[in-house]
């Protein structure tokens, strides 16, 4: 009994902090984390594709080598069991909506919050494809920041919503600077700059992996498709993965409110989504170009 009533105390914490996490957002579903199947998981797959398990009457919907969607869908895991971890090294306090851990690395300074994560898989994503000089975001000001430039040594002077870039740096276009760069970008950019800058996915059936469900706002929230299969009738499901804020490990998500196809989503008919930490009252689909 004792540890019945100590087990409804932490959860009835976990539901307090999270709720108050985002900004006073009701997130439903949180308990049934903790017991949802995971019977679609296999724990030995080490890329996202190989660690979720098809459902019956479904194909995976395949990608071409070289392309993002195919980076992403062999993107590296963790070991199964492993934990979501803060910036600062500690433990994230709910450790029951995830069913796998990314191979991202969280820096300690906390910048690399929930869209600053995607950013960053897109950007290495380049850097290692040799297409560096496509790396560049919008600030939410609207101005758009190269690594290209960064790299050749100009740096934003910035004053309310007035940005200028000027040279007043030494040429550097190593791994360590593009790391920088990055900090930079994810100062001044987020969920707003993105769906601003990035071009929107109108209907399901042009969602590919790589895509982000976004909804914008201050603060916003984003996850990206990870992986997509298909029936016959081309009814589709997505697995998602998301960074968050504070900065922590990137994750795959269960789907609590559809215990049968978890972690797939549907998203069909939906406006509005629920997940094990965030619900997302609207949302839209964008790309990276």
């Amino acid at each position: 009994m004792k540890k019945l009533i100590l087990g409804l105390i932490v959860i009835i914490g976990l539901l307090v902090f999270l709720n108050f996490s985002r900004g006073g957002k009701v997130v439903k579903n949180t308990v049934a984390s903790y017991v949802a199947p995971t019977s679609l998981i296999h724990k030995e797959g080490r890329t996202i594709k190989t660690r979720v398990k098809i459902p019956d009457g479904y194909t995976r919907v395949l990608s071409e080598e070289g392309t993002f969607a195919h980076y992403i869908q062999n993107y590296q895991l963790k070991e199964a069991d492993a934990q979501v971890i803060n910036y600062d090294g500690s433990p994230y306090i709910f450790q029951h909506g995830h069913v796998g851990v990314l191979e991202v690395p969280v820096p300690s300074n906390g910048l690399q919050q929930c869209a600053d994560a995607l950013i960053r898989l897109r950007s290495e994503f380049l850097w290692e494809t040799n297409r560096k000089n496509e790396i560049g975001f919008n600030f939410t000001s609207g101005h758009y920041c190269s690594w290209s430039k960064y790299a050749e040594g100009y740096r934003p002077k910035i004053n309310g919503n007035k940005v200028t870039f000027s040279k007043t740096a030494t040429a550097n276009a190593s791994k360590e600077n593009f790391y920088k760069y990055l900090n930079l970008v994810y100062t001044y950019a987020g969920t707003y700059s993105l769906s601003q800058e990035l071009k929107k996915v109108h209907t399901l059936s042009e969602v590919m992996i790589g895509d982000l469900l976004i909804y914008p706002g201050f603060p916003g929230h984003v996850m990206m498709v990870g992986d997509i299969i298909e029936n016959d009738s081309g009814e589709r499901r997505y697995v998602f993965f998301q960074g968050n804020t504070p900065a922590q490990s990137v994750h795959i998500i269960k789907n609590v409110s559809d215990t049968e196809i978890n972690p797939w989503y549907d998203l069909k008919g939906k406006t509005s989504l629920e997940t094990p930490i965030y619900r997302f009252s609207s949302f839209e689909m964008v790309r990276f170009k």
